[in-house]
């Protein structure tokens, strides 16, 4: 594999320097797609219209570790997601500290056209990959990311 002449060749081979610079690529198709959607709605939006469309109504808590998005972020984004009448937040009758979101029809719809969207980023990401290439990458991805830290030193 070339590398560029500013690069040097014991970086440019490492998985994790593959990885980070595979990541920025994507979030950048991702962020361009998302912006020329013209929906005004980013990837953390899709995250938490998508977990309560698969997974019900859910706490901002357990939304945010679900999809991975930061308490304070999850907040934002939901006030977004709120105003746009995509979600509707209510006290939990059980916890009455706690707000329990709920995706409207709206947001179902709106989930649904940003599926397209995001769909039409992971075409960009993969075009250079056959199918037979695509099903391995996505099961080795997989494999990395839930396998459990074997390392000594984790």
């Amino acid at each position: 594999m070339e590398h560029p002449p500013s690069l040097p060749a014991r970086i440019g081979d490492r998985p994790t320097w593959l990885i980070s610079r595979t990541f920025a690529r994507s979030s950048g198709l991702l962020a361009a797609g998302f912006e020329a959607s013209g929906h005004g709605l980013r990837s953390y939006h899709y995250r938490l219209l998508a977990a309560l469309e698969e997974f019900g109504p859910a706490s901002q808590a357990d939304l945010g570790r679900g999809t991975g998005i930061d308490r304070s972020d999850v907040t934002g984004a939901l006030s977004e997601l709120e105003s746009r009448g995509l979600v509707e937040r209510s006290v939990d009758p059980e916890h009455k500290r706690r707000n329990v979101v709920t995706i409207t029809p709206a947001g179902l719809e709106q989930l649904l056209e940003l599926d397209q969207v995001i769909d039409d980023v992971q075409e960009q990401v993969l075009r250079p990959l056959t199918d037979a290439q695509r099903r391995q990458f996505i099961a080795l991805m997989t494999t990395l990311l839930t396998a459990e830290d074997q390392s000594p030193h984790g």
